[in-house]
């Protein structure tokens, strides 16, 4: 297991279990979010799971490929890393779920299912950077998971409405399987995730200098960003959105700054307007406001100089 240089650990008694869940090829922020999350002391990782994405990138429309290319995607940014084999890396369900009732089967459903059910101090989190295909499968196959770990989940529309949004209508019966059950959910909708906004300067000047990891992760959004210059309406040209990394940063903020969310019973989301149905029937679920940026990008730049600077 690679040793990071700090000067600090989280004490144990503030550390807590995680297992990232990423669409690991979808854009270019993914990574980004992949990597800060494995640097971070505070979390105890117990696996990361490949997710599917079928409507984006290179992989546009390729049903059935997509969580095969996020496995090989985490594979080469833990090589970059020099954590080659420290990690379990499972794949994830290559569809989304047919129904509200029938799980769709897969090694990160089971990874899931297993850290849930063991007995361990620590709170066990899953960072849900994507679809959460394979969360909302493992709790159909076993529901008590519910009461054992909290989802944070980066999706969902712009409240109270809703609407279209990527990670949400990858599976909006996974949505609302979780959001039907009983699991605590820390969720980040599209306008608190895009906050979280970089220039590809800003990336050059703090990144780029950090080893081949560096390089890789600048360039590879660079490309990605002319890839996408003939889409009229995003992304910007020289920014782009680190929509991911809020899933670090809201365990990295003061516990008791709780402005920064709403508690509100979880909606439904409807299948043909893809908006929120309010029904009040099902718990109530931590609806964040807002996004640290300047914490999150800040703390993922020290962490990178730090442990992959010259």
């Amino acid at each position: 297991m690679k040793k990071w240089n700090y000067m600090f650990d989280c004490p144990d008694e503030k550390k807590v279990r995680m297992i990232i869940y990423t669409d690991c090829k979808n854009e270019a922020d993914d990574q980004f979010a992949l990597v800060h999350n494995l640097m971070t002391t505070k979390f105890i990782n117990k696996g990361i799971i490949a997710g599917h994405f079928s409507m984006a990138g290179e992989y546009r429309n390729l049903v059935g490929k997509t969580a095969q290319a996020s496995f090989e995607e985490v594979e080469k940014v833990l090589g970059l890393m020099g954590c080659t084999g420290d990690y379990v890396v499972k794949k994830g369900s290559e569809e989304p779920l047919k129904d509200e009732v029938t799980p769709a089967d897969s090694d990160g459903a089971r990874l899931i299912i297993e850290e849930a059910m063991k007995d361990d101090p620590h709170p066990l989190f899953i960072a849900c950077q994507g679809s959460i295909t394979d969360l909302a499968s493992a709790i159909i196959m076993e529901p008590r998971i519910c009461d054992r770990m909290t989802a944070i989940w980066i999706g969902g529309g712009a409240y109270p409405e809703g609407g279209t949004e990527f990670n949400q209508d990858q599976d909006i019966a996974a949505v609302n399987v979780l959001f039907k059950s009983g699991m605590p959910v820390w969720q980040i909708p599209k306008n608190v995730y895009k906050q979280v906004s970089v220039t590809l300067a800003e990336l050059q000047c703090n990144v780029a200098c950090c080893g081949e990891l560096g390089k890789y992760l600048v360039q590879q959004m660079v490309d990605f960003n002319n890839v996408c210059a003939k889409i009229p309406h995003w992304p910007n040209g020289e920014m782009w959105g680190l929509g991911d990394s809020p899933t670090i940063g809201v365990l990295l903020e003061e516990t008791e700054k709780d402005d920064i969310y709403d508690l509100i019973p979880a909606p439904e989301i409807d299948y043909e307007t893809h908006k929120y149905i309010h029904t009040g029937k099902n718990r109530e679920i931590r609806v964040y406001n807002q996004a640290n940026a300047r914490l999150i990008l800040g703390d993922m730049f020290a962490k990178l100089k730090i442990n992959y600077g010259s």
